[in-house]
């Protein structure tokens, strides 16, 4: 499988069609700075991520996101390996906040 990337500017609207977990994988100083609301921070540069995925639901869809994409990119092809099949990258967070995703600081 493939990862599937959505565009900021679609991913509301994925993610209002099929509900699922929102997973925030920068830093926690990152995450401070601001972060998508409903949001859980889980520090991919850490190892943090590679830790929780035991404890995550292969039933469930998760949307990843970062700064810029490429560490949810990644995030998401550890998920896609582990037998997760739905499994989204939604980008950087600057771009959901521009396109209207709520924002929390």
């Amino acid at each position: 499988m493939q990862v599937i990337n959505i565009p900021a500017h679609e991913a509301a609207a994925q993610m209002q069609a099929e509900q699922g977990e929102l997973l925030d994988v920068r830093t926690p100083a990152e995450y401070e700075a601001g972060h998508l609301q409903g949001s859980q921070n889980i520090d991919f540069l850490a190892g943090d991520f590679l830790a929780a995925v035991p404890t995550f639901s292969p039933d469930k869809t998760y949307y990843l996101y970062c700064r810029s994409g490429a560490r949810s990119g990644k995030a998401a092809e550890i998920l896609l390996a582990n037998g997760f099949t739905k499994v989204y990258n939604i980008g950087g967070f600057e771009g959901l906040a521009l396109a209207g995703l709520p924002v929390e600081y």
